[in-house]
């Protein structure tokens, strides 16, 4: 039997082989995380609450049918969830000292088919009040450390699943993405976050069911892991109308093929954009690391030329539109709780109670027509790369980014630009470890797919990662370091 340190640095996808092929029981694994966990989380703090024996138990009773001929089958592997999705019987606090004492009776859909795909729930990860913030803290549990440098933030809202993965905690974590909370804390921590298009995976009990904004998807420490954690969430489900079946042949077989067959899966036509086309300010040091990564594409024999879809002001309606979510999310709770929640959620709330129907019907006409350019764009190339994050990770302790080389932000959800702009296309978007500053801070690379095109997107994905070589670096011991 391999050691328990020896099992937490297999991948996820070389744990389920080894898992199915009677090499290491569920509860090796189980015992092996929880090893690591009590090694790491206090360094980082990124897995709050624990359901261990919870875990054992149901691992002792994993499902003996696969279901869809086993695609997206794991085995037993222990995964995380993150704090804002419900658990039966364990503690879930949505990051919000109103609910700190929550103890669920029922789970979430997307919690149901992971485990009835053989996923076993060890823990939930940290995520900001809501899942709102761009830096994992609240008043609950506190802060999540970036296990690169723990001075600084691993980012948000996806931050404490993130940093379980960089540091080995766990092998899949589960998460979600409105304003780029899968794909920021993957850049911040050199590990990989997938936005699926809208309807992709259930989101289940959600209130704003009918708005695409809102995903819940995969992270991993590489890409094929991504694939087959997206195997194991997608497809058709009651409870989410946006929901549809999953292709005829999973994303794990897709990459598999690519990276087989390499240069035949290889994109021929890509597009770069450093800043959105002038949209967004981002900081000298990330588009210079973005760009040394991009142009190892031409080493690959595809073409790479500056472009980049009319944005127009996509950002603003944005804004708007994330706005009018908050209204349906937290209006109600504003009137109940207000001074239990934090500033930023009052604001956005707020801001959107304020806004007309005119601001509203402008900003879903210039959410269409973003669309309808970025569809044409589709036509030429054949996908769209740009940083994921403006700047690389920074203090712990400031709640947001204000400003980039000397341009300002005037609130907490500005600086999302890079990621909230291609939330509002609708398009997958993944983000892969491009590199790392001189000081060592993890930047990453946001690839955009066409519209439903996952496929060819982890395709993509998974033969620039083996390029690059980044994901062999992971997991980490936690470093201190400062800010």
């Amino acid at each position: 039997m391999a050691s328990g340190d020896e099992l937490v640095r297999l991948t996820a996808r070389e744990a389920v082989r080894l898992l199915e092929a009677g090499e290491v029981s569920p509860l090796e694994l189980i015992d092996a995380a929880a090893a690591r966990i009590e090694a790491v989380e206090p360094a980082i703090n990124a897995l709050p609450t624990l359901c261990l024996d919870r875990a054992r138990e149901f691992a002792r009773k994993l499902p003996t049918t696969r279901p869809d001929g086993g695609r997206g089958w794991l085995a037993g592997l222990p995964v995380a969830i993150k704090d804002l999705m419900d658990v039966e019987d364990v503690r879930t606090t949505y990051g919000s000292p109103i609910h700190a004492d929550h103890v669920p009776t029922a789970s979430h859909p997307l919690v149901k088919r992971i485990e009835a795909r053989g996923g076993v729930v060890i823990a939930k990860s940290n995520t900001p009040e809501f899942g709102a913030g761009g830096n994992t803290y609240n008043e609950v549990f506190g802060k999540t450390r970036n296990p690169w440098n723990t001075a600084l933030t691993p980012a948000g809202s996806t931050g404490g699943g993130a940093a379980a993965l960089a540091a080995g905690e766990v092998w899949l974590a589960h998460g979600s993405d409105h304003g780029g909370s899968l794909r920021g804390p993957a850049s911040f921590t050199s590990t990989v976050g997938l936005r699926p298009s809208p309807g992709r995976v259930t989101r289940g009990t959600a209130n704003n069911l009918f708005s695409p904004s809102s995903v819940e998807g995969p992270m991993a420490r590489n890409v094929p892991d991504i694939a087959l954690f997206l195997d194991t969430m997608a497809g058709l489900c009651p409870h989410d109308p946006l929901t549809r079946l999953a292709p005829a042949r999973g994303y794990a077989d897709t990459v598999d093929a690519a990276l087989a067959e390499n240069k035949a899966w290889w994109p021929k036509r890509v597009a770069w954009t450093p800043d959105l086309g002038g949209s967004a300010p981002v900081s000298k040091v990330v588009r210079a690391v973005c760009e040394a990564t991009v142009r190892k594409l031409e080493g690959a024999g595809v073409t790479v030329e500056a472009a980049c879809p009319e944005v127009g002001d996509i950002g603003e309606a944005f804004q708007i539109l994330r706005a009018m979510i908050f209204v349906v999310t937290h209006g109600e709770r504003l009137k109940t709780h207000r001074p239990m929640i934090k500033p930023d959620i009052i604001w956005n709330t707020e801001k959107g109670l304020k806004q007309t129907p005119e601001q509203v019907a402008w900003a879903e006409r210039e959410r269409a027509a973003f669309y309808r350019r970025l569809v044409a764009f589709f036509d030429t190339y054949d996908l769209l790369l740009l940083p994921t994050s403006v700047v690389p990770p920074y203090d712990v302790n400031k709640t947001h980014i204000d400003e980039v080389d000397g341009v300002k932000f005037d609130n907490y959800i500005a600086a999302s630009i890079t990621t909230s702009s291609i939330t509002l296309s609708a398009c997958p978007a993944i983000s892969i470890p491009a590199g790392f500053t001189e000081d060592g801070r993890p930047v990453g690379l946001q690839i955009v797919g066409k519209p439903h095109d996952e496929a060819g997107l982890l395709a993509a994905a998974a033969l620039l990662e083996e390029l690059t070589g980044f994901s062999k670096l992971l997991p980490i011991d936690p470093r201190a370091g400062t800010a």
